[in-house]
C-alpha cells in the first residue's frame, strides 16, 4: 500500500487531498502510477488527461516519470508549479 498525496488542480479535480492504494504489481514507474489512476474513475481521468505535465515526488523528493516508484511510503502528485 501506498499513501498518495494531490495537490491543486490535481486534487480539485479528483476530489480528495490524499489516499492510501494497492498498486499492482507492474506499475513501478512513475508514469505507470499515472496512467493506472486515470483507471480508477472519469474524475482521476480528468486529473491525468494531461500526463507529461504532472509531476511526481517520492518520500518528498521530485522524480521524473521513468523513475521507480518501488518501496515509495509516500508519493505527491501535483501540476507544474509556478513562479510568483
Amino acid at each position: 500500500m501506498v499513501h498518495l498525496v494531490y495537490f491543486a488542480w490535481v486534487r480539485e479535480r479528483i476530489g480528495k487531498s490524499e489516499e492510501d492504494i494497492d498498486l499492482p504489481a507492474d506499475v513501478t514507474t512513475a508514469r505507470q502510477l499515472i496512467h493506472h489512476l486515470t483507471t480508477l474513475g472519469e474524475d482521476y481521468k480528468a486529473a491525468f488527461q494531461f500526463p507529461d505535465v504532472i509531476r511526481v515526488a517520492v518520500n518528498q523528493e521530485h522524480i521524473d516519470h521513468h523513475e521507480s516508484i518501488i518501496g515509495a511510503r509516500e508519493i505527491g502528485i501535483f501540476p507544474p508549479m509556478t513562479g510568483g
